[in-house]
């Protein structure tokens, strides 16, 4: 047995509380695509996902791959083939696993107003070595949604007390009123830190990279007809838990955009195409991003494993004498014992890279 060359993803969608995914059907291939409560793709996953009521479904969440012609969890390869597929000092600080989380996430509705941990407080009171700060790709929005837009941290905050009431009683405009619409845009990157309350709105399709915990208190508990069950509002705890998760400070929409939205840098231009740095060790030591736009052929050395998923065009990736095929939607990982990679497209193709934390 060896180690893969280039790891595949088939689709791994996820069932979630709200609506979407007729986009990622698409990108599927489906004949008919239709929006249900499956909105996300987890991509190379080694987190599990968290559903009450669902949890006869085992290892929801966790990515599957072919091997051998037999399908298996995706930590089953990293457990056997540590050092070539992670690298030594990674597993040996994180285990079979990524240490960080990728999805497509496609929304057809708002989500719920929610909030996840920062690293300290999932350290403290959680017993995780992760929390669940992400990030924002945005890829398109849908046509027939006029002013696409997220809720994101509190524009005209009411009080703890007031918001306490408004969870208890689910006064939702009276929630709603903390929050101005903050407009997104296909190219736009940004941070969510833990803490800070937030919601993304109808008709957004995106990657979403996190870190690797499927943690979350939803403030709003009926949404589309769904109604949360209890035990998943706020993670089995009380209100209070979820109180003293939230970050209260009040930011500006202009503060959202100066400090959370990411500024793109060269990272090394070719003949054949370009990299480019989304997000870097000055927003988060959780992840970093880049993105490949190849014209004709690029050429990638990395000095750890990555995650890539191809967002535009068509092409191949070569990897000692494997030549994959991909296309818009195909996701894939490069282990760490990978030399350079070729990146090759006749028509043009840009990707996703994702790294783990240094």
């Amino acid at each position: 047995m060896k180690a893969p060359d280039i790891i595949i993803f088939p689709p791994n969608r996820v069932w979630r509380t709200y609506l979407g995914g007729k986009c990622l059907d698409r990108l599927e291939g489906k004949s008919k695509p239709a929006d249900s409560h499956f909105p996300e793709d987890w991509i190379a996953s080694t987190t599990l996902a968290i559903n009450k009521g669902r949890e006869e479904i085992k290892d929801e969440g966790i990515s599957k791959i072919s091997y051998n012609g037999a399908t298996v969890p995706l930590k089953k390869i990293m457990d056997t083939f540590p050092t070539e597929i992670l690298g030594e000092v990674h597993f040996n600080k994180y285990g079979p696993n990524t240490q960080f989380l990728i999805k497509f996430l496609d929304s057809a509705i708002r989500l719920q107003i929610q909030a996840h941990p920062t690293k300290s407080f999932a350290q403290k009171y959680l017993n995780s070595n992760a929390g669940k700060t992400e990030a924002y790709i945005i890829l398109s929005t849908r046509k027939e949604i006029k002013e696409p837009y997220i809720f994101f941290g509190f524009q005209h905050f009411i009080g703890k007390e007031q918001f306490k009431d408004a969870i208890e009683n689910q006064n939702i405009p009276k929630l709603l009123s903390c929050f101005e619409k903050i407009p997104v845009k296909a190219g736009d990157v940004f941070m969510v830190p833990g803490g800070l309350p937030h919601a993304i709105g109808e008709g957004v399709l995106m990657i979403e990279i996190m870190e690797p915990t499927d943690f979350v208190v939803r403030l709003e508990f009926e949404l589309a007809g769904y109604v949360i069950p209890e035990q998943a509002r706020f993670m089995g705890r009380d209100i209070d838990f979820a109180i003293d998760m939230i970050d209260f400070r009040t930011i500006s929409t202009e503060e959202i955009k100066n400090k959370y939205f990411c500024i793109s840098k060269v990272y090394d231009n070719q003949e054949g195409g370009s990299e480019i740095t989304l997000i870097d060790n000055n927003y988060t030591d959780c992840f970093s991003v880049h993105k490949i736009e190849v014209q004709t052929r690029f050429e990638k050395k990395a000095d750890t494993f990555y995650v890539g998923v191809v967002t535009k065009g068509n092409g191949s990736i070569k990897s000692g004498k494997v030549i994959q095929n991909v296309q818009a939607g195909d996701k894939f990982l490069i282990p760490f014992k990978a030399e350079v990679i070729e990146y090759n497209s006749e028509t043009g193709m840009e990707i996703i890279l994702a790294f783990p934390p240094h």
